[in-house]
């Protein structure tokens, strides 16, 4: 039978193992009655009797027990705090039910068992806050940011999470959409009455409300790059040749030993993915294997993993042996990859043989492009050294090259900060409080762009109010979809497919 949402749902809502407490949570037009079949309020009061909002002791029923409640003495497995929250103060805008148990898996199981057992069915993943959302209580930014803020790793992503469970994106949204509305209203009203030769606005102020919503759109849009490092944080893929001290450095950011280190090359065969925090940021780093020629079937399948991981990556850390000096293998990674965002890591700074170290003999690949700005439509030059040449997003004296030592951990802060700047614009500290975060969002605000820049065309053009009318109309529906006032159930499902059951 197809899952209804009339049908009233459970889920163990605290994560999978052991812990002082357990969740189990009912939503639904029969939640209270269901509960009631499950729980025995120490009070005596029938569950359908409590009052709104405010916990209970309750004993947890067996689901096997033949004696219905109220009748005898039921078996109880567990003891609990009950919260009956009525409609429409819930989160899920429904009447629901929260149990509190002792967090031992099987007490959870059997309770969750119990409420199925007498007329409940098992959540989906996330249908909770679907719920919510199709009873009004949250817009799908809303709830989206609530699945953010469950996954928030930093500060600085859990903020921008709870700014937009506040509403800070669905009120910009909110606001683009009644400046189009107010604006397709009288192009509208215009074409109704145009063989009355009645004006009910002239075409320069649609041009200027377009234009301001475009700019504001554009504004958004340029956010995101930001907004998904915040969220899903900095992609950091630490390549180079064999024995360079890529592992070495790994653990020395994390400040433990995750990664083998030895002396003997292609020891590392396969990604090593961890995170690190820095300054609410989240640093995703990747230790790669050595990149070199080899006949080896399995360190060939580490280097095709490396490959992977570069393509995901943000940013290359392509590290060097400042001992050893740079070789034929360094020079062959940099012209496969110093075309990408990187930068240049001297590590072993601590070896007096580093002081010999010249990162100048490096050369930028001659299919490199130049930075914005240089060069006037020629070719690079590949005999500038690449610490002359560095840019980041156009700006001057941003290294591309730094000295560190695994070993003893100096020019670390250094090195996260450098790579921060260059995956950030500058000024994060005053970061504006809208973002967006997710692809969804820039996409829709995209299509958003492109039907209001039609309009504008079509204005240009003195083309007839139709025309304006449906690409304002088209606007209107990609900007509805980021917020949920135009959504399809496919795009409920997608969003919704990610989430946790008991969430």
């Amino acid at each position: 039978m197809e899952n209804s949402v009339d049908d009233t749902i459970c889920a163990i809502a605290t994560p999978v193992g052991e812990g002082g407490i357990g969740i189990v949570r009912v939503s639904g037009a029969h939640a209270i009655d269901v509960a009631a079949h499950v729980v025995r309020p120490r009070s005596r009061q029938p569950l359908q009797q409590l009052e709104s909002h405010r916990l209970y002791l309750s004993d947890v029923l067996y689901a096997e027990s033949p004696l219905p409640p109220g009748e005898g003495q039921a078996s109880a497995i567990d003891e609990a705090l009950v919260v009956v929250m009525r409609k429409p103060r819930s989160y899920t805008g429904e009447d629901v039910v929260e149990i509190q148990t002792h967090g031992g898996a099987w007490i959870l199981q059997a309770t969750c068992h119990g409420l199925i057992r007498h007329g409940a069915r098992l959540a989906q993943p996330g249908e909770f806050t679907k719920r919510a959302f199709l009873n009004g209580r949250l817009d799908l930014t809303q709830a989206e940011a609530v699945l953010d803020t469950i996954q928030a790793t930093t500060s600085r992503g859990l903020q921008a999470a709870q700014s937009l469970l506040r509403g800070s994106l669905s009120k910009e949204i909110d606001a683009f959409r009644e400046r189009l509305i107010r604006v397709l209203a009288h192009v509208e009203a215009g074409m109704d009455f145009a063989e009355e030769d009645i004006t009910f606005i002239q075409a320069a102020e649609v041009q200027q409300a377009l234009t301001d919503t475009q700019v504001a759109v554009e504004r958004l849009i340029a956010s995101y790059e930001e907004g998904r490092i915040i969220r899903e944080g900095i992609k950091v893929a630490i390549i180079g040749r064999p024995n360079v001290g890529k592992s070495s450095l790994l653990n020395a950011l994390l400040k433990l030993d995750r990664a083998i280190v030895s002396d003997q090359p292609g020891t590392t065969r396969d990604v090593i993915d961890e995170s690190l925090n820095v300054r609410g940021i989240p640093l995703r780093l990747l230790d790669t294997a050595g990149l070199r020629p080899t006949q080896d079937t399995i360190e060939g399948e580490g280097i095709r993993r490396t490959e992977d991981a570069i393509a995901e990556a943000d940013v290359l850390l392509l590290v060097l042996d400042g001992a050893g000096g740079i070789t034929d293998e360094d020079r062959a990674v940099f012209d496969t990859y110093g075309s990408r965002r990187h930068l240049l890591v001297m590590n072993k700074m601590d070896l007096p043989e580093s002081r010999t170290f010249d990162v100048r003999s490096f050369s930028l690949p001659s299919e490199s492009p130049l930075p914005p700005g240089e060069g006037q439509g020629e070719g690079p030059d590949p005999l500038s050294p690449l610490w002359e040449r560095a840019r980041v997003r156009g700006k001057e004296e941003t290294p591309a090259f730094v000295k560190v030592s695994a070993k003893t951990g100096e020019g670390l802060d250094h090195l996260t900060s450098v790579i921060q700047s260059v995956c950030l614009k500058e000024g994060l500290e005053a970061t504006p409080s809208v973002l967006v975060t997710r692809l969804r969002h820039k996409a829709s605000l995209e299509q958003a762009h492109c039907s209001i820049e039609e309009a504008m065309r079509s204005l240009e053009r003195k083309e007839s109010g139709e025309c304006v009318a449906l690409d304002i109309r088209a606007a209107l529906d990609a900007l509805g979809e980021i917020t949920g006032a135009v959504s399809t159930e496919d795009i409920l499902d997608r969003i919704f497919q990610d989430f946790c059951i008991g969430k």
